[in-house]
């Protein structure tokens, strides 16, 4: 553990956690976070979370301007929930992501675990986005997703990051309780 990893953790727990409040403050915390993940996991030849983290700051300055900027009068979205072909789409591209990255990590890097880190990576990305766009089915994804990465980076030996990602996975679970209870949710 370094203290680049440590230092990106709390500020994980802190995005995270304003995420769930629904606090807009999560988006500029988030972008420095997942800029110093970047490197951690350049380090460890996780090439797919590494870019992932470089997207994640793309996202991340959408996901500000989404809920601060978007809606009618420029209040921020509202939490709402995807139909099912919504889903479906959202999910068969995370997959074909998956796979297309999978596969040029495999043949072109020496990534420690090309096929799960790129699965891991597309889908993470689709959840991303959702939360963006304040979709209550970000949270169940994140959950599924936030519970295999605590495998991969105890494999990978970033013990502290494993367990950022198990308190991801019940700050997940309690942004999936929080966000159904939403008034806005049953307007």
């Amino acid at each position: 553990m370094s203290g680049l990893e440590l230092f990106a953790a709390v500020l994980g727990v802190i995005a995270v956690w304003l995420t769930v409040k629904q606090n807009p403050w999560c988006w500029p915390i988030g972008l420095v976070m997942v800029l110093l993940y970047s490197w951690v996991f350049f380090e460890v030849k996780l090439y797919s979370d590494m870019l992932l983290q470089v997207v994640y700051a793309a996202l991340q300055l959408y996901g500000w301007w989404q809920w601060t900027r978007a809606g009618a009068t420029h209040n921020g979205r509202q939490v709402t929930q995807l139909d099912n072909r919504s889903v479906a789409l959202g999910l068969a591209v995370g997959a074909v992501g998956s796979l297309l990255l999978g596969a040029a990590m495999a043949h072109w890097t020496d990534a420690a675990q090309p096929w799960l880190d790129a699965a891991l990576t597309g889908f993470s990305l689709v959840a991303q986005m959702w939360m963006a766009q304040k979709r209550l089915q970000c949270w169940p994804l994140w959950v599924a997703l936030d519970t295999i990465f605590v495998g991969l980076f105890i494999y990978k030996g970033l013990y502290l990051t494993a367990a950022l990602y198990a308190l991801f996975t019940v700050i997940a679970v309690q942004g999936w309780r929080e966000w159904r209870a939403d008034p806005a949710l049953r307007a």
